[in-house]
């Protein structure tokens, strides 16, 4: 990209070290006015100083938003419906941010009439991806400036040369190098790089910031019930609650409890594997309320199918497919599943563990009259089970008249 193809850009900004930089390389570099946008999705730090720091620079439109009611109610809620996880365990807290901070951009770009969008994320990881189809998807037409990958500061050293350079001010605590990275928002934490990267070695304590070792963790249980409507949790212990107040309180039982850690190794989607140490407390409970009341809701074969798709959808979600055509075909499937999903859950909190030992529901489809051991009354005929049996059994019966063992090809 020409550099004077660039008038005005629109970019993420959180008012740390590197974006900071970005800032004002972007300023020196293209000359163009930059347009600084930061984004409160919960990773509970002081946005002010962003602010402060954009103006001292010049910046002549700053914006500052919080997004923390938006974020959950329509990004974390809809993936939860899925019951989305990646790789069987990754419960994707950084992967569904970024879309809604590319939406944003985009939004401010077309309000102050920039013709540029610029991010932080670097060449290898995950998140350049997910910006940028997110960009590219909502306006085909924006320039993406993406300075990590056309920049020479490639270590902290000559970042920090740079920001002397520029007087670009650096807290006294931010000169030495961090001993890992963090990316927060109000799901998650997620903990990578440095100390990190050798997957043999168990992470240290200092690398958990929103849980407590499950091993100090209360030796009583707690036990919650949690509300939900249509899908989506409402409330806890019958106070109904804001979708961000939600999270923000079931965070909170299970940081006490020790529930949410996770060290995963997990493949990026630009082909490497990468280390990651993830605490999402009150994701976890949620999850495991959510499948609860599924169970007593959804009819089998609904059910069954939607676990087929969840990989598929936790995939395009990790991937950065948020806004593509087949997410939302997925997310329509999903969303009509959820009609009945309405009801109450009862999980018990227990040293990193949460266990779900109660679920009720208006629409459940739960009969004790059919299950029972005792006299059901003629409510299921047992003899009915014989040739459901033999006609299930019909090939395998056949597949071994033809001398083929276990029916096989």
């Amino acid at each position: 990209m020409a550099v004077r193809d660039v008038k005005k850009v629109v970019l993420a900004y959180s008012g740390g070290l590197d974006t900071s930089v970005i800032l004002r390389w972007l300023q020196s570099t293209y000359r163009c006015e930059v347009v600084t946008f930061t984004a409160d999705l919960g990773q509970g730090e002081e946005l002010e100083p962003a602010r402060r720091k954009a103006e001292m620079f010049g910046v002549k439109q700053v914006f500052i938003e919080d997004l923390r009611e938006t974020f959950v109610r329509d990004f974390v809620f809809p993936m939860f419906r899925a019951n989305a996880v990646y790789e069987g365990q990754y419960l994707l807290g950084t992967s569904i941010a970024r879309p809604l901070i590319a939406q944003r951009q985009i939004e401010i770009a077309e309000q102050v009439g920039a013709d540029a969008v610029a991010h932080g994320a670097t060449g290898k990881g995950n998140d350049q991806v997910r910006f940028e189809l997110s960009y590219y998807a909502l306006k085909p037409d924006i320039k993406i400036i993406a300075p990590w990958r056309e920049w020479d500061l490639t270590s902290r050293t000559k970042l920090l040369e740079f920001a002397e350079a520029h007087q670009i001010p650096i807290a006294r605590d931010k000169r030495g190098e961090a001993p890992f990275s963090v990316d927060a928002n109000l799901l998650h934490s997620s903990s990578e790089g440095k100390i990190l990267e050798d997957p043999a070695i168990e992470p240290d304590e200092i690398v958990y910031q929103r849980t407590i070792r499950p091993e100090d963790a209360p030796d009583r249980a707690t036990v919650i019930a949690i509300d939900f409507e249509r899908g989506d949790p409402v409330a806890i212990d019958g106070e109904r609650l804001s979708p961000a107040a939600l999270l923000t309180k079931l965070n909170a039982l299970g940081r006490e409890n020790g529930i949410g850690r996770l060290d995963l190794v997990e493949n990026r989607f630009v082909g490497m594997k990468s280390r990651g140490v993830y605490e999402t407390p009150g994701g976890t409970i949620l999850l495991a309320a959510h499948r609860g009341i599924e169970s007593i809701t959804l009819d089998r074969e609904a059910a069954h199918l939607k676990d087929q798709l969840m990989p598929r959808y936790a995939e395009l979600i990790y991937y950065g497919f948020w806004f593509s055509p087949e997410r939302r075909m997925l997310q329509a499937a999903i969303d009509e599943s959820q009609h009945s999903v309405t009801g109450r859950v009862r999980v018990k909190l227990y040293k990193g563990n949460v266990g779900v030992i109660g679920r009720e529901s208006p629409h459940s489809l739960y009969s004790m009259k059919h299950v029972t051991f005792e006299d059901d009354q003629g409510a299921y005929d047992q003899v009915d089970a014989q040739g459901f049996i033999k006609l299930n059994a019909l090939r395998l019966r056949l597949g071994a008249m033809a001398g083929r063992r276990g029916g096989a090809l």
